[in-house]
């Protein structure tokens, strides 16, 4: 996690500086860093402090709108293309935004209800993947404009999503694989 230490205007784009301790480590300006699941540009690097410039359609599409001054953010580099591929494939290009209907503890685990519009739910599906503020998660439900991610202690521990509660917004990144498939059905 990171925490945002300014949010200012500059040059038509909101700047966003972000405390990010590891993430920071051999980062250089240019690079892709996503920020709460959404795939930005590297414009600042300095002693583990990042900066973005942020297109105002990006904020309007997205949580990185309601950020502010000491505002946490998930954080992650993108994946080098000869590493180890440990997770779901994400990319960074947020779908849209849903809302924390519920969070219950299961078993030593959260369970975390999300609505999202019919739009986004069309590609979310039952044991399929989805990034939820940039976090890779399993579907483990889907009913009534919601779906279900169970969060296991850890990863409650190192994200935001332990963090927060009822009503709180969440980007939502729909499966890769589920996109493309539909995107070829179309056009095969």
């Amino acid at each position: 996690m990171g925490r945002v230490s300014a949010v200012r205007q500059k040059a038509g784009c909101t700047r966003l500086t972000v405390e990010a301790g590891l993430v920071s480590l051999d980062t250089r300006i240019g690079d892709s860093i996503s920020l709460d699941g959404v795939c930005l540009t590297v414009v600042e690097a300095g002693r583990q402090r990042l900066a973005f410039d942020i297109m105002p359609s990006t904020l309007a599409q997205t949580t990185l709108k309601t950020l502010r001054v000491g505002s946490r953010v998930n954080m992650e580099r993108a994946m080098k293309a000869d590493s180890r591929f440990g997770g779901h494939m994400v990319s960074g290009h947020v779908d849209g935004v849903g809302v924390i209907r519920s969070k219950k503890i299961f078993k030593g685990q959260w369970l975390v209800s999300i609505s999202v519009k019919p739009f986004l739910l069309k590609n979310i599906f039952l044991k399929g993947s989805v990034a939820v503020d940039g976090v890779s998660l399993t579907v483990s439900e889907k009913k009534s404009g919601c779906f279900s991610v169970g969060l296991i202690p850890h990863t409650a521990a190192v994200t935001t999503l332990g963090r927060k509660a009822s009503g709180s917004l969440v980007n939502v990144e729909t499966d890769m694989m589920r996109k493309f498939a539909y995107a070829g059905s179309k056009e095969g």
